[in-house]
């Protein structure tokens, strides 16, 4: 039967989850997982190397301590199964190695998601601790309409299947937020001045191929400004619209929602975006595989290129090409570094 959830009002509380996994408090790892991904790229002369332990894999069980002991003097446990968590695996990894291999991004990203949430985020990474890692992302970030929920032999199932950008990137907040103002040549337009605000960055593939990259040309239109056509009911008049700026200045990464485009409108694509007038560079990406209906996920350390999919014995392996049969989900890029 479905279930809304209301035994675990308050888990996403810090302390809670923290107490549930025996953490209460901050501990120095001797060495942290992006450390041992580098060591690999590094001491590997292989063609073919991967990780040598499966990395956020598919899924997942998660136990709760659910209440008071029982007359047996026995605790009650609840067990959580996790399904379909690619659609928040991949970007879990891609945060993970961002906020790792820039540590100057930790503290602005920690401004959005809460500094709390990004330190034991990359505590539970670096002790492999995958699934409550889901469970933090779960209960902190997403709301309950984003996921289904049911019981199943007194055994709780939460299952992610769904979009990534629904069960990721509208949950960061604000953190690529901008504003676009707009102002109608009508004195008497009902809605003669907008202000247009949007979380996300979503760029259109352009009906006609430009002559330069179309990825920059679609980042371009969607940051500058224009003159179109009133849209307000009864109005005849020129509206507008000035450049689209950042509400709280250029984030530390982008998330390029990209599934509106055809493989045949990408030939290449480009390593530096210029987002209104700041520089950067691209850092990974998510992958679809539209028979498994499947996320999976690719970024670079050093100049390598890892390949993540949490289905896979060796879920994350050294790219020597693009993974095959696979369509882009999404482009990630970071900011670069200001000299």
């Amino acid at each position: 039967m479905e279930n809304d959830l209301c035994c675990l009002n308050g888990m996403g509380d810090f302390e809670r989850l923290m107490s549930n996994t025996g953490h209460s408090g901050q501990v120095e790892r001797t060495k942290t997982l992006f450390e041992e991904i580098r060591s690999l790229i590094k001491n590997n002369d292989e063609e073919y190397c991967s990780f040598w332990r499966p990395v956020l894999p598919w899924g997942g069980v998660y136990i709760i301590r659910a209440g008071q002991k029982a007359v047996s003097c026995i605790p009650l446990y609840v067990k959580v199964n996790l399904k379909n968590t690619c659609t928040i695996d991949g970007f879990l990894m891609l945060l993970y190695v961002i906020l790792r291999d820039n540590h100057t991004f930790r503290r602005e990203v920690g401004l959005f998601l809460g500094k709390q949430f990004v330190e034991y985020f990359l505590y539970l990474m670096d002790s492999y601790d995958y699934t409550t890692v889901k469970m933090l992302w779960i209960w902190d970030r997403m709301s309950k309409c984003q996921y289904r929920s049911a019981i199943h032999q007194a055994a709780l199932e939460i299952d992610l299947f769904g979009n990534e950008h629904e069960n990721f990137t509208q949950n960061l907040e604000n953190l690529m937020s901008t504003i676009q103002e707009s102002l109608c040549s009508n004195w008497c337009c009902p809605s003669r001045f907008q202000e247009l605000l949007q979380n996300t960055i979503n760029i259109n593939p352009p009906h006609e191929l430009p002559d330069r990259d179309p990825i920059q040309s679609a980042v371009d239109e969607f940051f500058c400004s224009k003159i179109v056509l009133c849209k307000e009911f009864g109005c005849n008049g020129l509206r507008e619209f000035s450049q689209r700026e950042f509400s709280h200045g250029p984030p530390p990464f982008i998330i390029l929602n990209m599934q509106m485009w055809k493989s045949e409108d990408l030939s290449y694509v480009p390593y530096h975006l210029a987002f209104s007038d700041h520089r950067y560079s691209l850092e990974g990406a998510t992958l679809f595989n539209k028979e498994e209906h499947h996320y999976s996920a690719a970024f670079q350390i050093d100049g390598f290129w890892m390949h993540y999919d949490g289905l896979r014995p060796d879920n994350l392996i050294l790219l020597n090409k693009p993974p095959e049969l696979l369509l882009l989900s999404s482009l990630v890029y970071v900011r670069a570094m200001d000299k």
